[in-house]
């Protein structure tokens, strides 16, 4: 009798099996014909790249994304937070949860990192840069006068969403950090809409969900560092797989000037007032968000390979791909441990 009833029980399981099996095939099958999407665009002054995976373009709602950052951490935008707490004006910024987002990262950044990114140091950005191309270099007293404004530690948040200034000159550039972010927030937006495979690269920051379209692992190359203002040159020096993480690069080989024979880096140290002349030529940061590997790669670009070295021993959620030269100027490279899994050549 219980054969019987067990056969019966069968019989009628088999009907929502049969049907389960081919659901689950159908499903595949839609998500495997589902298209790929590629847009492109201008943001923060660069361009974005961005491919994903979804029945529909997402284009619109990217743009409106990126447009809230902009809104946030653009200190070309008239109207954005950060322009209006760097002029001083009575505004919660608190309130703007992207601007509140990126300054609480970035301070604890600059505390994990003693003061290698600080997001304060726009004063002396401006003056090395803007200004000395001018043919202006930047003289010791005013070097010293402008270091008076640095300091991540000069700046805080109050619990009323206003930015605190030691002293109201104090601007803010969140340019090492903004473009990470953007990333993120572009990221989330295409989680929202269930978004399973998706690369996002702005101005070579990344960050990347799933497979690309031949269903393998998302994958970005490591340009070898050569001086090249024109970026013309693409050569590359590793390869690796980013997916499911984040991915930012810095380096001064694209950003640098000469006068009257010296190399100007791009990277201004916050602490003494001056241009790096330190041996890293890039820095490569990959993490579990783009914001914390983009603020982690400027930073390890001021401190030098050593010290670099002793941050990431403390950080085992950060992995790097440091290229310097050694002792008797060649290329040479340093990568952690933990890294090696993901690099080809």
């Amino acid at each position: 009798m219980e054969k019987t009833d067990r056969k019966k029980q069968l019989i009628w399981q088999l009907p929502f099996l049969l049907f389960l099996v081919i659901g689950t095939i159908w499903i595949v099958k839609q998500h495997r014909d589902m298209p790929y999407h590629q847009d492109e665009g201008m943001v923060f002054g660069t361009v974005y790249h961005i491919t994903y995976q979804n029945d529909k373009s997402l284009k619109e709602e990217i743009e409106a994304e990126l447009k809230k950052v902009d809104m946030a951490l653009s200190p070309f935008n008239k109207e954005s937070t950060i322009t209006h707490v760097n002029n001083n004006d009575d505004v919660k910024a608190g309130d703007d949860k992207m601007f509140r987002e990126v300054f609480e990262l970035a301070q604890s950044i600059s505390r994990a990192t003693n003061g290698a990114f600080d997001i304060t140091v726009a004063p002396l950005v401006n003056a090395w840069g803007f200004g000395f191309r001018n043919g202006i270099e930047p003289d010791a007293k005013q070097v010293d006068s402008l270091r008076a404004l640095i300091g991540y530690e000069k700046v805080s948040m109050g619990s009323d969403g206003k930015v605190k200034k030691a002293d109201p000159r104090i601007m803010l550039d969140c340019s090492a950090i903004a473009k990470g972010y953007g990333c993120d927030a572009v990221g989330r937006l295409l989680r929202y809409h269930d978004v399973e495979n998706y690369i996002v690269e702005i101005g070579g920051e990344v960050v990347s969900r799933g497979k690309n379209s031949q269903g393998n692992p998302w994958r970005v190359g490591v340009i070898k560092p050569t001086d090249d203002t024109l970026a013309v040159n693409n050569e590359r020096e590793a390869i690796i797989n980013v997916t499911d993480m984040a991915l930012a690069t810095s380096g001064n080989y694209r950003n640098f000037y000469y006068k009257d024979g010296k190399k100007y880096a791009h990277t201004i140290d916050p602490k003494t007032g001056y241009p790096v002349q330190h041996n890293i030529l890039s820095a490569t940061v990959l993490a579990k968000n783009c914001a914390t590997a983009d603020a982690y790669a400027t930073s390890f670009m001021v401190m030098g390979l050593d010290k670099a070295k002793e941050v990431l021993a403390s950080h085992s959620e950060l992995m790097a791909y440091l290229i310097y030269t050694d002792d008797k100027g060649q290329y040479a490279v340093w990568y952690s441990p933990s890294l090696e899994k993901k690099i080809t050549h």
